[in-house]
C-alpha cells in the first residue's frame, strides 16, 4: 500500500477548474463535478479544492458547487478559500469535507485557527503557507493569492500555526506552481523541520521523480500535484491523470 498521500490539488474560478503558472494567468481546464465523476474511477484517495478567487473578491464560499462536489465524490474531501468564520467552516463541514484549508485571514487575524481546532478538531484544520523568493533570494510569505506580502517570518509562522492547533501546512512554493520544474526541496526541508505536523508540499510537481525528492529530501509527509495531474505533459493538452500508484508503491511504499 501507499504510504505516502499523493494528492490531486484543483484550482476553482467561477465554478470551472483553472490552473495558473506561479499563481498568474490562468488556463481553462473544465467541468469541477465531470473532473470529480474521472477521479473517482482513477480511485483517487484525497482531493483538495482551492477557490483562489474567493478571498480576492473577498465573497463566501460557493456552498452549492461545494455540496455537488461532495455529492459526486468518494474519497475525503478539503476546501480552501473565502473561509473567516466558524459558521462558514461548519457549512462546509456539514456538507461532508474532512478538512477546510486557510490562508490569508489567519494572518491577520490568528486567533481563528486557535478557535476552530478547539471547535472541530486540530485534524480538521490546514494552514495554507504560500511562499516567493525574493530577489535576493529571501522567502517571503504571501497572501490574497500570492498578490499580498507579509512581513511574518515562513519558518515562525508555521511554528505559530502549529502551536495555535493546525493539523497540516500545504505548503505552496509560489515560484514553482505550474512550472513542471520540481518542488522547492530547500523550502519544503527547512518546514518540515521546524514542525512535528505534515507538511504538504505543492508547487512544481512534474513527475515521479519529483514526488520521490519531495518525500526523500523535502521530509514532506504528503505531495500535492496540479499540472501533473491535468494534462498530458508539459506543454500539452488536458488530461485528467493519476500517477501509476503501483509504480509510486513500489518506489514511496
Amino acid at each position: 500500500m501507499l504510504r505516502t498521500r499523493i494528492i490531486p490539488c484543483l484550482l476553482v474560478r467561477n465554478d470551472s477548474l483553472v490552473k495558473t503558472v506561479r499563481y498568474g494567468k490562468h488556463r481553462y481546464i473544465g467541468d469541477t463535478v465531470n473532473t470529480c465523476r474521472i477521479f473517482n474511477e482513477l480511485e483517487v484517495d484525497e482531493l483538495v479544492f482551492l477557490d483562489f478567487s474567493a478571498t480576492v473578491e473577498n465573497r463566501e464560499p460557493n456552498i452549492e458547487l461545494l455540496r455537488e462536489i461532495s455529492n459526486e465524490c468518494f474519497m475525503p474531501l478539503s476546501y480552501g478559500g473565502g473561509i473567516r468564520d466558524v459558521r462558514v467552516a461548519e457549512n462546509i463541514f456539514r456538507l461532508g469535507f474532512e478538512k477546510i484549508i486557510l490562508n490569508s485571514y489567519p494572518l491577520d487575524h490568528p486567533g481563528i485557527i486557535d478557535e476552530l481546532a478547539s471547535i472541530f478538531g486540530s485534524q480538521s484544520i490546514v494552514i495554507a503557507i504560500d511562499v516567493r523568493r525574493n530577489i535576493w533570494g529571501r522567502q517571503v510569505l504571501l497572501a490574497q493569492s500570492g498578490r499580498v506580502t507579509k512581513k511574518k517570518q515562513v519558518l515562525d509562522w508555521a511554528r505559530e500555526v502549529e502551536d495555535r492547533g493546525a493539523g497540516e501546512i500545504l505548503l505552496t512554493s509560489v515560484d514553482r506552481e505550474g512550472t513542471w520544474q520540481g518542488f522547492d526541496l530547500d523550502l519544503t526541508a527547512q518546514v518540515a523541520g521546524s514542525v512535528a505536523i505534515p507538511v504538504i508540499a505543492n508547487g512544481g510537481g512534474g513527475c515521479v521523480r519529483h514526488i520521490v525528492d519531495a518525500v526523500r529530501q523535502g521530509r514532506a509527509s504528503a505531495v500535492a500535484l496540479g499540472s501533473m495531474v491535468v494534462f498530458q505533459g508539459k506543454g500539452l493538452g488536458v488530461l485528467v491523470n493519476f500517477p501509476d500508484k503501483e509504480q509510486l508503491g513500489e518506489i514511496l511504499g
